[in-house]
């Protein structure tokens, strides 16, 4: 790891926090946010992430099957509709400079969330890009992180 930024900076660590807090207290649900936060952290490379998010997920009940085919969901009959559309437009924010998010993944969207989960479910995507970029930044290690303990940022 690099710089500790938790002990460096402890507000950047609060503010992630509040971020975190404002999508867990949406109507979204938490296997939905366990994909997300697993396929942002898969296109962005970040290890820790990757591994705090399918650990959160098992721990939930989230099924192997559907983690590992994860960065092939489009070819799976895996996800839902709701879901489907929430990944695509995971990635349309992620990978934000590739085009930015059409209309079809808006579109797409818009059919299967309310304003307000979509707005949620944004901000979820812009939570995970960022805690991404800490993780990736500083070389987080993964394989310490238990669900039981919480973050171990």
């Amino acid at each position: 790891m690099r710089i500790e930024y938790v002990k460096v900076v402890p507000d950047v660590y609060r503010a992630m926090m509040c971020l975190e807090h404002q999508v867990e207290k949406s109507d979204l649900e938490s296997p939905l946010l366990d994909l997300i936060k697993m396929r942002a952290s898969q296109i962005n490379g970040c290890a820790y992430c990757i591994d705090m998010h399918s650990k959160d997920a098992r721990a939930r009940g989230e099924t192997e099957q559907r983690l590992y085919e994860l960065d092939a969901w489009r070819e799976s009959p895996f996800y839902t509709e709701r879901e489907q559309a929430a990944l695509a437009w995971t990635e349309a924010l992620t990978l934000v400079t590739n085009g930015h998010v059409s209309d079809g993944v808006y579109e797409e969207a818009r059919k299967q969330f309310t304003d307000v989960e979509l707005v949620n479910l944004t901000l979820a995507v812009v939570a995970i890009n960022g805690w991404n970029r800490l993780g990736i930044a500083f070389r987080s290690v993964p394989g310490g992180y238990h669900p039981a303990s919480g973050l171990s940022r």
